[in-house]
This record gives structure tokens, C-alpha cells and sequence, in this order.
């Protein structure tokens, strides 16, 4: 198993560890939802340096990535961050990622941890440009530093002006007497802050940095347990559960990272779709009765037929509720409408209900 450069500081804080994507990762330390709760209220510090990160440059760097993703990444100026996905050349969906414009010629792709080889070999598959990749993935550590007070726990590491950053833009910047990390106002939790990118040589020291420096303002370090509730409680995707190779953009209510102002892989097939309308839906929805759904519970109608699938779900902490999402058939997918989940043999009451549930 492949480890962060700061798998011994989790380690010694006494984190449960446990494999995630190939990587020993921190599931949780103090517990989830007190982890869940520092988010939510004040701040909270992850690492996610298990994902990967791609440098793609050169004169048609951009016309690669124009191919590649849906989203239409000619917007982008140095400085600003886009949400994307890549389709798969058969309707589905090879990764979701982050598309950051470093300069002019000039890109960082972020991709999920258990998809770096299979995204670096599509990508490379379709590189017919004049545009040169490089997997930098094992040379950076990543730190979601994440909640509400994290701007101001954080404004004495940087000369960076964290509070004036607006949301999906980053700088390069000093952090912790460190130069020349990327911190980012991006996050995959709903509760604000900011994202750090730096070479591993100075994980120890930015990370002990974070954590004086949120001392005052109650920072607790959280694992992958906290940031998967929190995501779901926001409604963000979860790559392998909510989206994957069999799930379009379109199905999955992506349709607003998906531009067909440009032509890319499978431009025609999802067009069509929006055009025409999709078979089933992923949609969000809170239990009534109690439980908790779990991915690949069937999600039935009040006689048992089968409507679709959870592809997520977990206890709420903030609403302290089940809550899930999954994909049903087009015509039960509408807000208000109840379902069912079976759970242990027994058909629980779920309403669909509009996102977020935070």
C-alpha cells in the first residue's frame, strides 16, 4: 500500500487507518461526527494527497482538454478552476476532475485517486496535439483545509488574502513560510475554505503550521468517513458510487458542467440526450421511516417493484437522519414522490427530496 508523506503524523494522532485506492489512508480520529460537526461549524483539516495531479502543457493544451472534457474550459483565465468530467466514448463517464488554468499553455487536472492510471492512459490515448502531460501525483501533498472559520484560522500562514478569494479561484502564494503552493478556494464539503497543493518535502511542517494555527478556533483533523458525509449531505458526486462508466453526465444532473457550445467525445450521444430526455435519474431522498440506506439497496415503488438502486447513503449528522441518492426510473424521479428502501428484508418509507440536504 502506497502512503502519504504524512502517514506517520495520522499515525501517531491515533487515526483508525484503513486502504483507500492503493494509499494506508485516515478513516477517522476522533470520530466522525464530531470530525463532521469541526466542518460544519468552524474548521477541519483532511488529507487527500492520495489524488492524482496532472500537468498538461503546450501550444494546444487547451484544444487536448477541450476534446477530453465536457465542461468548456476556453473560459478559464490563469487563476480560475473549473468543474469537468471526461466521457468515455460510450455515453458514460471516465472520471470527474478539476481543471485548473496555471497560465496560458498551462494546466493542472486533478483526478480521483482510484482513476490516475486509467485517467492518465485516456488521456494519453487521445493526446493528438501538440500537448505534453506529466503525472506529478506522487510528488504532491494535498490538504482540504475545510468550515466556516478556516479563512480567518489560516489568514496569518500566507500573504495570500484568503477572505477576498472567490469560489473556484486560486493563487500561488507563500503558506507557512513555504513558496509557492497553490491554495485554492475549492472543497468537497459545502462548508467553504480552501485546498493547499505543495511538494511533499514540506508536509510535516505546513501541516503542524495548520493545525497552531486553527488551535484557537477548535481545528480538528478529519478523516475519509467526514468527508463523505459531508459531501452527501451537499449532494456532491462520489466517483464509483453516483457516477462511473455506465452513468451519463446527463443521468447523473451533470448537465450544467456539460457545454455543447464546442465539440468533445460523445458531444452528439449526450446532446441527444439532453434533447431527448433520459431513461432514469439520479436523484436525492430522506428516510421517514428510520434507517440508514447503504450503496446497492434496492430502492422500490409501495408494491415492491424495482425502481433503481441507492449508489450513496449515510446517516445525516447535521440533520440526524438516513439520506441517500440513487437512480430511479424517469417517472418516479420527481420531488415529493415516496419510495421505498429495503433494508434487512424490509421496505423503508424514503421521500425524493431536492438537493442539498444541508
Amino acid at each position: 500500500m502506497k502512503q502519504t508523506a504524512l502517514t506517520k503524523v495520522h499515525k501517531e494522532l491515533g487515526a483508525k487507518m484503513a486502504p483507500f485506492a492503493g494509499y494506508e489512508m485516515p478513516i477517522q480520529y476522533s470520530g466522525l461526527t464530531d470530525e463532521h460537526m469541526a466542518v460544519r461549524e468552524s474548521v477541519g483539516v483532511f488529507d487527500v494527497s492520495h489524488m492524482g495531479e496532472f500537468m498538461v502543457r503546450g501550444p494546444q493544451a487547451l484544444d487536448l482538454i477541450q476534446k477530453i472534457s465536457t465542461n468548456d474550459a476556453s473560459k478559464l483565465v490563469p487563476g480560475k478552476v473549473q468543474y469537468s468530467c471526461m466521457p468515455n466514448g460510450k455515453g458514460g463517464i471516465v472520471d470527474d476532475l478539476l481543471i485548473y488554468k496555471m497560465a496560458d499553455q498551462e494546466y493542472l487536472l486533478v483526478v480521483n485517486a482510484s482513476n490516475i492510471q486509467k485517467d492518465w492512459d485516456w488521456i494519453q490515448q487521445n493526446n493528438n496535439f501538440d500537448a505534453q502531460l506529466e503525472d506529478i501525483s506522487e510528488n504532491i501533498t494535498l490538504l482540504a483545509i475545510q468550515g466556516p472559520k478556516t479563512a480567518e484560522a489560516m489568514k496569518a500562514l500566507t500573504d495570500v488574502r484568503l477572505n477576498e478569494m472567490k469560489y473556484y479561484t486560486f493563487e500561488k502564494g507563500t503558506f507557512a513560510r513555504v513558496d509557492d503552493v497553490i491554495i485554492s478556494a475549492t472543497g468537497y464539503t459545502g462548508s467553504g475554505g480552501f485546498e493547499i497543493y505543495f511538494d511533499n518535502a514540506h508536509a510535516e511542517k505546513i501541516w503542524n503550521a495548520v493545525m497552531e494555527a486553527g488551535k484557537g478556533y477548535g481545528i480538528k483533523p478529519a478523516g475519509l468517513g467526514a468527508r463523505d458525509t459531508l459531501r452527501l449531505e451537499k449532494g456532491f458526486c462520489l466517483y464509483g458510487n453516483d457516477i462511473d462508466d455506465s452513468t451519463s453526465p446527463i443521468e447523473a444532473g451533470l448537465g450544467w458542467i456539460t457545454k455543447f457550445t464546442k465539440d468533445f467525445i460523445d458531444s452528439d450521444k449526450l446532446k441527444k440526450q439532453k434533447e431527448e430526455g433520459v431513461a432514469r435519474k439520479l436523484v436525492a431522498f430522506k428516510m421517514i421511516d428510520r434507517g440508514i440506506p447503504r450503496k446497492d439497496y434496492k430502492i422500490v415503488d409501495a408494491d415492491g417493484n424495482e425502481l433503481g438502486v441507492v449508489t450513496s447513503g449515510t446517516s445525516s449528522p447535521n440533520l440526524k437522519v438516513g439520506i441517500g441518492m440513487g437512480y430511479v426510473k424517469i417517472e418516479n424521479a420527481k420531488v415529493g414522490e415516496s419510495i421505498f428502501i429495503e433494508v434487512r428484508n424490509k421496505q423503508l418509507k424514503a421521500e425524493i427530496v431536492k438537493l442539498p440536504f444541508v
